[in-house]
């Protein structure tokens, strides 16, 4: 198979992969939020959200990983001189920690699925900005493919990743001030 269309096919599947990762912890913010329902609707919402999950999962967020690891390593096979490239190496590390973060997905998936709700939404929601941070690296590495881009890559990625925790940060204080405000009107209705 010529190297563009191994390339092409590594691409979808990265994305797939990413749009799986992105969408399961959303999944599983919102299992977890359905927690303080009252019954029924706990009871419908989680059920709902399990079989999501495991749809997801296996239907698409795995296979895309397995698929995304073998396409790259086929590359490296046809073109094995990108592991002598210091941006090369350090992206390989990034996809390691990437993988690392997909296990611990599996991790909670298989906690939920069980109804063993372990973290708040709110940290579910920091969780989640992690694979944010592992795409921007990682593009950012494989794009700019330079010593001194890299250096700039990985400021940018300091500043995104800061950026990125003020604005949950911002968000958490906004809902937590909403939900209150929400208390109150109830209180004097």
């Amino acid at each position: 198979m010529p190297f563009e269309y191994l390339k092409a096919l590594h691409i979808i599947f990265v994305v797939t992969w990413f749009a799986g990762l992105f969408y399961i912890v959303r999944l599983f913010i919102y299992h977890t939020e359905a927690e303080k329902k009252e019954e029924p609707e706990k009871s419908i919402l989680q059920t709902q959200y399990k079989l999501m999950e495991k749809r997801l999962w296996y239907g698409i967020t795995w296979p895309s990983m397995i698929i995304t690891l073998i396409l790259g390593g086929w590359m490296l096979w046809e073109v094995p001189i990108f592991l002598t490239q210091a941006y090369f190496i350090l992206k390989l590390c990034f996809v390691g920690g990437l993988v690392l973060y997909h296990i611990e997905c599996h991790v909670m998936f298989k906690q939920l699925q069980k109804n063993n709700i372990k973290y708040s939404s709110f940290k579910l929601r920091m969780w989640n900005e992690l694979a944010t941070l592992f795409l921007v690296a990682i593009v950012f590495l494989i794009v700019l493919k330079s010593n001194t881009g890299l250096i700039w890559g990985m400021l940018g990625f300091v500043v995104f990743a800061v950026t990125l925790l003020l604005a949950i940060k911002i968000y958490k204080r906004g809902r937590e001030k909403a939900e209150s405000d929400g208390d109150i009107s109830k209180e004097n209705n």
